[in-house]
């Protein structure tokens, strides 16, 4: 579970940023909206094309929870790995 290494980081530089009174910290809270909003969308994406799957091969209704609800939550994955190493190699 990489998400709440994720927030506690981002978190961790926008006290930071509090603190100084730095502006560095904006293009990472622009980054965090932005990236959210595109997951968002993706995972709308993925999820239908999920269902639509499961529906033309009439898979089981537990069956098609569990590719839709995977479908819907990897964009979101991705996006959390790549941060976490991204914010990780920032502070080393």
């Amino acid at each position: 579970m990489q998400a709440p290494l994720v927030i506690a980081m981002r978190c961790h530089e926008m006290q930071m940023a509090a603190l100084t009174g730095s502006k560095q910290d904006t293009a990472e809270m622009s980054r965090m909206i932005t990236e959210k909003m595109a997951a968002a969308t993706e995972s709308v994406v993925a999820a239908n094309f999920a269902m639509a799957k499961a529906m033309m091969t009439a898979a089981s209704p537990d069956v098609a929870a569990r590719a839709v609800s995977a479908a819907a939550l990897k964009p979101y994955g991705k996006r959390v790995r790549r941060n976490a190493k991204r914010l990780a190699a920032r502070k080393g």
